[in-house]
């Protein structure tokens, strides 16, 4: 095992000083939340999976706190944790980031925030960072200088806007994060010292939390797991191979027994069933390989992956033509190996898996993606450069790395820190009433719940017939003086619906606001 001299640790301290004023810039920045940063307030919190279950939900007037209550936690429900486990339970997700999450909000003061959320995932981000630097070093061990390029990398891989969108998503991905980049480390660690039982019960004890955090992260696990038992098996080491499948097997046990629910999430829930469908899809799996690329090209290499990969082709190319190459290899193949093939297999099952094309998904192993392909790049390179020229070239794709966001306008994934202009507005006018003409055919209420635990008072209009008798029995009472929100949900005929709206509350306009995910949002005056 490696151990930090003061000047990698100093180092480190300054990485992790650097990346939390990071973290917190653009914390300061989000403003609103996705529908599942919502589920995971709630469901850490709340007594039902959603709060469109309340009998009393629909057609009916509620004040902001109805709606924040299921974004809070009340003084009265602090010393109860079921909800922690009984959601879970009738959701799709196993329970342990809801646990920490709910601790977080013992500090929310009764009231919606986002930084329980945020602070838990910038505090989990200190210990992938120092994880993922103990990863780089060993990958690196045998080039010149490898702690300061491991101190590079770690650092790179760190500020990424795939790192910040894990930091600003109010989900499990960060924790997710933190289980395979530990379950990697300890793996590297049992390379070196097969015989440290200490490092496989640690593998155990990384693999249930993993598994209770979430289900993707056995796809890492399973191929981890092949790796070694395939290495042990090879080597003819059958008494180590009894050990590490022992403790895996453990470790099931211990997860089923927390959570038997996850036999039913994972083989006869919905997500489990949509999973094996698409196995039998390869027209589906190579369109989302090729999105969920994309997607690691803008957010882990800021658009310039492609670029690189043609100029390093292209050096190789003369090269080649000049017949000049070294004899160099790959110095680690073992580790490196440990590192590239689960990650390459979480990204293959990923692709099939996921139920939409999204960053988050991938979190988890955008780190380990953007230090495996940067140490192979270097390894391509160095058969046809010296050490130095290879160094400069790196100096400035890293160079281009930091400032490509600024020039190419690349910001953390929207749809975790946009609509601040539709959160501004309904802070100024949250006095004003809102309707939401809901259609329970999109239902996505969840998406807009932020802005209903703004505004004073609005009403959820079910499926309703909208006529100028209706609308009137609504806002019976209602000061309209000086205006009031209409939520129109997705498959209805909105200026059909304005029309009769504006008719019986005699207004004469209905400006378009907003357009959010589920709904447009318009202002009657």
């Amino acid at each position: 095992m490696m151990k930090l001299n003061k000047k990698e640790i100093l180092a480190l301290v300054i990485i992790l000083i650097l990346q939390t004023v990071l973290y917190l810039t653009w914390s300061f920045q989000k403003a609103y939340i996705h529908m599942d940063e919502a589920y995971s307030l709630g469901l850490s919190s709340y007594d039902k999976v959603e709060i469109q279950h309340n009998e009393d939900f629909y057609d009916t007037w509620h004040t902001k706190d109805y709606y924040e209550d299921y974004l809070s936690l009340q003084d009265d429900e602090k010393t109860d944790f079921r909800p922690v486990y009984e959601n879970q339970k009738n959701d799709v997700h196993p329970p342990f980031y809801y646990l920490f999450l709910r601790l977080g909000m013992f500090f929310d003061g009764g009231h919606y925030s986002k930084w329980p959320g945020v602070i838990i995932n910038m505090i989990i981000y200190l210990f992938i960072t120092v994880l993922m630097y103990l990863i780089s070093k060993r990958l690196l061990q045998k080039e010149k200088h490898s702690k300061e390029k491991a101190l590079v990398v770690t650092f790179l891989a760190a500020i990424t806007m795939a790192s910040i969108s894990s930091v600003l998503y109010i989900r499990m991905y960060a924790l997710a994060t933190l289980n395979i980049v530990l379950t990697t480390y300890l793996h590297l660690l049992l390379s070196e010292d097969e015989n440290r039982l200490r490092t496989m019960i640690l593998i155990g004890i990384t693999a249930l939390i993993g598994s209770l955090t979430h289900y993707y992260y056995l796809f890492f696990l399973a191929a981890m797991f092949l790796l070694f038992a395939l290495r042990f098996f090879q080597d003819k080491k059958y008494n180590l191979l009894i050990k590490y499948s022992m403790v895996m097997v453990i470790a099931g046990i211990a997860s089923l027994s927390i959570f038997p629910h996850s036999i039913q999430h994972m083989f006869f829930g919905y997500r489990g069933q949509g999973f094996i469908s698409k196995l039998k899809n390869t027209e589906v799996f190579l369109k989302n390989l090729l999105a969920y690329l994309a997607k690691l090209d803008l957010f882990t290499f800021h658009c310039l992956l492609t670029a690189v990969l043609i100029v390093i082709l292209v050096i190789y190319s003369i090269q080649r033509f000049k017949k000049k190459f070294s004899k160099y290899h790959n110095p680690n193949p073992i580790n490196a190996r440990t590192i590239w093939v689960p990650t390459l297999f979480y990204g293959l099952i990923v692709s099939v898996a996921s139920p939409w094309i999204e960053l988050r998904y991938i979190m988890p192993v955008c780190g380990l993606v953007f230090i495996t392909v940067a140490y192979y790049l270097y390894l391509w390179l160095r058969t046809v450069l010296s050490e130095k020229k290879c160094n400069a070239f790196f100096a400035v794709f890293f160079t281009l790395l930091i400032i490509a966001p600024f020039g190419l306008k690349i910001t953390p994934e929207s749809a975790f820190v946009s609509r601040k202009e539709m959160v501004d507005l309904a802070t100024e006018s949250h006095s004003s009433p809102a309707l939401y003409m809901f259609n329970s055919g999109e239902n996505r209420f969840l998406d807009d719940i932020l802005l209903f635990s703004i505004i004073d008072e609005s009403y959820v209009a079910k499926d309703m017939d909208c006529t100028e008798e209706n609308i009137k029995t609504i806002f019976k009472d209602k000061d309209l003086s000086n205006g009031f929100f209409v939520f129109i949900n997705s498959g209805q005929e909105n200026d059909d619906l304005l029309a009769v709206i504006k008719k019986a509350t005699n207004k004469q306009e209905s400006p378009y606001i907003y357009r959010l995910n589920a709904c447009d949002v318009y202002f009657v005056k």
